[in-house]
């Protein structure tokens, strides 16, 4: 009892709580005995129980506790009732003669049973104005408990505005100037190779991929024999059967394709090089370690009995080095700034103002971009420097988009006849961002595209970027692929539009105790030890994430293209700033000298979202640090750069 008191305050404790009240403790613990579940099973419930309701006020308090035990009960009777439907239908035969489809009874209805129109029928079904048009309570749409729950209005949201969380709030806010600056003070460098990102989808070959994967197990054996400073013959094969301890490097995997990783599922796999390829089992009860599928490890261990692999020890893997710039970099970037005194380093007028974003940007029932219009309206009146937007812009999630059961937006620039998905996007978001362009010339709009965007054609990840001129976008917009890593000035920022947080709170399995007990802080050090926005192999299922307001209620995932994997990793340094959108609650901590930052959704899908403001102060130089000149410095932003999470 005690021991799974400690995993659920573990997994559902709220910042700055240290135990959950008794009385909702004693609900979970309930709940996890009649579902016969887990504490970190009965999280992942949790997790889709408020995607499911998607409202603000889903806080875990006893009503809400409750709530979610009927809901998990009605589930678990819908589907005993759904098996006795099937085996009556199976005892009624396997030949019954069809129902009639339709009045119309033909071959075609049966196929495919779309409602027939003509006319000017067609063309509203394709696009009906998102402010009217109201998606049907389809599958996935409705609540949890009695699927009565109207999405709530932009409107009457709650508290917009409202900081939820600080990073270093002993800073000041930046103070917008009274008018825009006449040039950028934001100058965009990417550090990633785009040309390499419009490579052609769906074309993987088996032997390249394997060849990339092994690739990634050899090299991280050459980083942690450098790092370590070991001997070649301190190295082996896992697989094979010896008495001495050896040093096994290899990709942590499970003995099976069905259910979740464990314990006791545990398998590495090693490359063709160094293990030809084979897969060992691990005995790992003497260590306390956090695995994940994908993860490359170096395990000291022995395997005795040629039947598994008996683990002693788990290598630490180096870092990469921070993101650093020659001290003459810096001056000159200062100077761009304004900073021409000791006392402007601490002047909130010459800090950065750098908003961030995720989709989606509008809620299932409409596609006005309510949360989008606020967002441009604050980058106006706080005259950003610049604003992030991470995809999915134009979301293929939508019910409305999905379906096609949308209006035709009015613009006379739009042929009824020839109009396309990319027509919508230039007039519901690309006038929007060419207005904001107007009104803030200086503001630098960086676009990072996810695999959920329909305006894309892209379908993979690693993804090219979006086509400026094609959504008509301003030219202070910059396209940039997913994942990337770019410069604002000397700021080295990483972006994956990939939800690779909540994949990996699925996936992860903790043996003994965590070595990080805070698990939004724990996640992404998963990215930054292994080097990669998505160190995660395979990724998680379609089935198995969470629902979608579509018809079919389908997760779009991730559509990895393993040949390419290697564009998702960090070659050179560790960034300064990692975004890392995700459906678990917005956050802004510093993980390894790294400001990871969850801006959270803009909007929900019957709410509104967050998105994450960030002022970032110059960085001052000591005297010693100019007096070596040809040495590089560290950008240390996570010293002085404010995170603020809002409301929107």
């Amino acid at each position: 009892m005690a021991a799974m008191e400690q995993d659920l305050n573990q997994y559902f404790v709220v910042p700055g709580a240290s135990e959950l009240p008794l009385d909702i403790s004693g609900e979970l613990q309930s709940i996890c005995r009649l579902h016969s579940v887990t504490p970190q099973e009965l999280s992942f419930k949790w997790d889709a129980y408020k995607m499911k309701m998607d409202t603000e006020q889903t806080q875990l308090d006893l009503p809400t506790a409750r709530a979610f035990k009927q809901d998990l009960q009605e589930i678990l009777e819908r589907e005993s009732r759904s098996k006795v439907h099937m085996k009556n239908a199976d005892k009624r035969g396997a030949f019954a003669t069809p129902r009639n489809l339709g009045k119309g009874g033909g071959a075609f209805d049966m196929i495919t049973p779309m409602q027939r129109s003509t006319g000017d029928g067609k063309r509203k079904a394709a696009f009906e104005t998102p402010s009217v048009k109201k998606t049907s309570r389809a599958k996935g749409m409705s609540s949890p408990t009695d699927g009565r729950t109207d999405a709530t209005s932009f409107a009457d949201r709650q508290n917009p505005g409202q900081i939820i969380e600080t990073l270093n709030d002993q800073l000041p806010v930046q103070e917008p100037p009274i008018a825009p600056p006449a040039d950028a003070r934001i100058k965009v460098t990417a550090n990633s190779d785009l040309k390499k990102f419009f490579y052609k989808p769906m074309a993987m070959h088996l032997s390249e991929a394997s060849e990339v994967l092994d690739d990634r197990i050899d090299e991280f054996q050459l980083l942690i024999q450098k790092y370590h400073k070991l001997e070649d013959s301190e190295f082996g094969s896992a697989a094979s059967q010896a008495t001495n301890e050896i040093i096994a490097v290899g990709r942590i995997a499970s003995d099976t394709l069905e259910g979740k990783l464990n314990a006791a599922s545990l398998v590495l796999e090693t490359s063709r090089r160094t293990g030809a390829g084979l897969r060992v089992p691990l005995k790992v009860e003497s260590i306390s370690q956090e695995f994940f599928p994908g993860q490359i490890v170096a395990l000291r261990g022995t395997n005795a009995s040629g039947e598994f692999f008996s683990v002693t020890e788990v290598l630490e893997v180096p870092l990469l080095d921070p993101a650093a710039s020659m001290p003459s970099t810096l001056e000159a970037i200062n100077q761009r700034l304004g900073v021409s005194e000791d006392s402007d380093f601490d002047n909130p007028s010459k800090a950065l103002n750098i908003l961030i974003s995720a989709g989606p940007y509008t809620a299932d029932d409409n596609l006005g971009f309510e949360p989008l219009h606020v967002l441009c309206q604050k980058a106006e009146e706080t005259v950003a420097d610049a604003l992030i937007l991470i995809g999915p812009l134009f979301d293929v999630e939508h019910p409305l988009l999905a379906s096609g059961d949308m209006d035709l937006p009015d613009d006379p620039s739009i042929q009824p006849d020839k109009a396309t998905l990319t027509d919508a996007f230039r007039v519901l978001v690309g006038k929007l961002l060419q207005r904001l362009a107007q009104a803030v010339p200086s503001i630098t709009i960086v676009c990072v595209p996810s695999v959920r965007d329909a305006v894309n054609k892209h379908v993979s990840w690693p993804q090219e970027p979006f086509a400026r001129k094609e959504l008509g976008l301003p030219k202070q917009a910059k396209m940039v692929s997913n994942p990337v890593t770019v410069s604002l000035n000397e700021i080295m920022v990483g972006v994956s539009a990939t939800d690779v947080l909540y994949e990996l709170r699925r996936e992860e399995v903790v043996v003994g105790r965590p070595k990080e007990g805070n698990i939004l802080a724990r996640l992404p050090k998963h990215l930054i030890q292994q080097r990669h926005f998505c160190p995660l192999y395979p990724p998680v299922s379609r089935t198995l994430l969470a629902k979608t307001g579509t018809e079919e209620g389908v997760a779009t995932g991730m559509p990895l293209d393993t040949s390419y994997l290697k564009l998702g990793e960090w070659l050179d340094a560790r960034p300064d700033m990692l975004i890392t959108p995700s459906a678990l609650a917005p956050f802004a901590k510093v993980v390894e000298s790294v400001l990871v930052i969850n801006p959270g959704p803009l909007s929900k899908r019957k709410g509104a979202g967050t998105y994450a403001q960030v002022t970032v102060y110059p960085r001052q130089l000591t005297e010693e640090e100019l007096s070596r000149n040809t040495v590089v410095v560290g950008h240390n932003l996570f010293e002085r750069a404010r995170v603020d999470i809002l409301r929107i």
